[in-house]
């Protein structure tokens, strides 16, 4: 099986042009940020929008030309699609729910009702048959869910933030859950979602789109060590700036130097991990070849330390320890001094 998507189609102030390609097996993690045209390509791939140009292929298979004036409609696509907030009918059994997709194919009613039984066994609530869906929880309305998009073994699965609507202790339990089922079915799968760890736990790929466009190809690894945009960069938690480097002095884009360990020329990234930012209440003394002064926009735990947010220029994120937020007293509006040497800075030529 394999997937070949050349998406292109405007909606409102969205342009989206997208390609996307996957082989059998494949689990696609798209990201962005809102309203960076994610949701609309999944609704695009099912055939719920109309492209305005290019052409959508799954196994050989032709579902959407526009050149060739092809379109298959969304019941005719071997599709599965899981949606954020579960979609699932109100007045029909937890059973019922997930043998519709097949009863709506032509499958008989006893053919449909072992199946989707059996499918609700393996994700643990085959009790729950019975049950209508205001009787479940939030975890188990997304099995149900997940269920009744893998009953009818799709060639495509669509996932639609699965996890979103969870709470967080739930969305650990579900987030394991679906990774075990995601791996034991076949086909091409393709998750959006907004969480990095979402992404990372349950994909082999990553695909950023931001604006519409794809920003970001690749494997989690790849992505991570060398985040291409600043929404990536956060997203990992890694500092990245852009600018022009003249025999390693970088000017900044969005304004500031940095210094660079090697002798750079022309249109560089540079990127920082926060631990190699130091902060400082008076201007340091020593060794950093980069100090500027900033001041304090935010401060976010993270296990048994803590990264503040500041602002320059240029703008960066330091992650240091409990003590040492204490000891400097960095409530929000502080002004400080960051320092980051210049052995700590990775940059590449773009």
């Amino acid at each position: 099986m394999s997937l070949d998507a050349d998406v292109r189609l405007r909606l409102g102030a969205l342009d989206l042009d997208v390609r996307i390609a996957a082989p059998d097996g494949a689990l696609v993690a798209v990201l962005g940020p809102n309203g960076a045209g994610k949701t609309t390509l999944l609704r695009a791939l099912a055939g719920l929008v109309g492209l305005h140009g290019g052409r959508v292929s799954v196994d050989g298979e032709v579902w959407d030309d526009v050149d060739g004036g092809l379109h298959v409609a969304t019941e005719r696509r071997s599709i599965g699609y899981v949606f954020q907030d579960h979609l699932l009918f109100p007045h029909l059994s937890v059973l019922e729910n997930v043998a519709f997709g097949l009863r709506a194919r032509g499958t008989g009613r006893d053919e449909s009702r072992r199946r989707a039984l059996g499918w609700l066994d393996r994700v643990g609530l085959a009790d729950r048959a019975g049950d209508r869906p205001r009787a479940l929880s939030g975890g188990q309305a997304q099995r149900v869910a997940l269920a009744r998009a893998l009953v009818a073994e799709p060639r495509l699965l669509l996932l639609d933030e699965p996890l979103a609507a969870l709470d967080a202790s739930t969305r650990l339990e579900v987030r394991a859950d679906l990774r075990r089922h995601l791996a034991e079915v076949a086909g091409i799968r393709v998750l959006v979602t907004h969480d990095p760890l979402d992404a990372i736990v349950l994909a082999e790929r990553l695909v950023v789109i931001e604006d519409g466009r794809v920003t970001h190809d690749g494997g989690v690894a790849e992505i991570t060590a060398r985040p291409r945009s600043p929404y990536v960069a956060r997203l990992v938690g890694v500092n990245l700036w852009r600018g022009r480097a003249d025999r390693g002095r970088v000017t900044l884009s969005g304004g500031g130097h940095l210094v660079l360990a090697d002798p750079l020329d022309g249109e560089v990234a540079v990127l920082a991990h926060p631990r190699a930012v130091s902060l400082h209440a008076e201007h340091p003394e020593g060794s950093p070849r980069n100090v500027w002064p900033v001041r304090v926009d935010g401060v976010e735990p993270t296990g048994d330390r803590v990264r503040v947010h500041l602002v320059g220029p240029p703008d960066v994120t330091a992650e240091i320890t409990t003590a040492a937020l204490a000891e400097l007293g960095l409530d929000p509006g502080r002004e400080v001094w960051a320092s980051v040497k210049a052995t700590e800075l990775d940059a590449e030529i773009l």
